[in-house]
């Protein structure tokens, strides 16, 4: 059984072509811009067998054109990977395209995880990944852990040429610096697997959901970063020159 907490039937922004969404349940990271602090507790999600989510899925495959399928997003997916392996194996046998948004945060390359997730790339067509923050101090800071397996993972997946899109997420104070993007740029100069680079500007739309759950949201003051910042990120990560392939 997997712990899922939300399901989306028409995602747009979540991989090629329409996407069906599949959030899972339980996250790592504590990231301070979170907006889905509801998803970090595997516990809370509700359970599903890969064969009910590949059911749901294909019930919208009309919408999907040539390039949608499945996007798994969270939380974290992997922090399920057994479960994952199955589904994503389950939806290979019926042709669906299939895509993994994730942190990265659980990535190793010791023992059994490792040799499952060599499985799980063999039937994953994309991902998508976030560089949360490029400086290891930083990174700690700002997500409660250290970023050293997750560029370790970006490492691999360069290795083995798997497709990715990197989002980066622009946060005022934190990872809207010029330093920092020039230097999360260079990083990105060193693979050879990225399609798309985005920039995705912070918002508080998710405090509210803090309040509920009674969590301090230690940025609820924080404004949303402005445009000009906004396209001065795109230009220093050279977004543009990703551009060009098509959704």
């Amino acid at each position: 059984m997997g712990k899922v907490f939300q399901l989306e039937s028409f995602g747009s922004v979540d991989g090629p072509g329409v996407r069906f969404i599949i959030f899972f349940a339980g996250c790592p990271l504590r990231c301070k811009y979170c907006h889905n602090p509801d998803s970090w507790n595997m516990a809370d999600g509700k359970d599903y067998t890969a064969d009910e989510l590949i059911k749901e899925a294909l019930s919208c495959k009309a919408y999907w054109g040539d390039k949608g399928g499945i996007t798994v997003s969270g939380g974290e997916p992997l922090m399920q990977l057994d479960f994952l392996l199955e589904l994503f194996t389950k939806a290979k046998e019926q042709g669906i395209n299939t895509c993994i948004d994730t942190s990265g945060a659980c990535f190793t390359k010791e023992g059994d995880w490792f040799a499952k997730f060599e499985k799980l790339m063999a039937v994953t067509d994309i991902l998508l990944m976030d560089i949360k923050h490029i400086d290891e101090e930083e990174h700690i800071k700002l997500t409660g852990r250290t970023g050293k397996n997750i560029r370790e993972m970006f490492a691999y997946l360069d290795e083995i040429n798997k497709p990715i899109w990197i989002r980066h997420v622009l946060v005022p104070g934190i990872t809207d610096n010029d330093e920092y993007l020039t230097k999360t740029r260079d990083f990105i100069r060193t693979l050879h697997n990225v399609q798309r680079v985005e920039i995705l500007p912070y918002h508080g739309l998710g405090a509210i959901k803090y309040k509920d759950l009674g969590i301090d949201y230690v940025l609820a003051d924080l404004p949303s970063p402005e445009k000009d910042r906004v396209e001065n990120a795109r230009e220093i990560l050279e977004c543009k020159k990703y551009d060009g392939w098509t959704k």
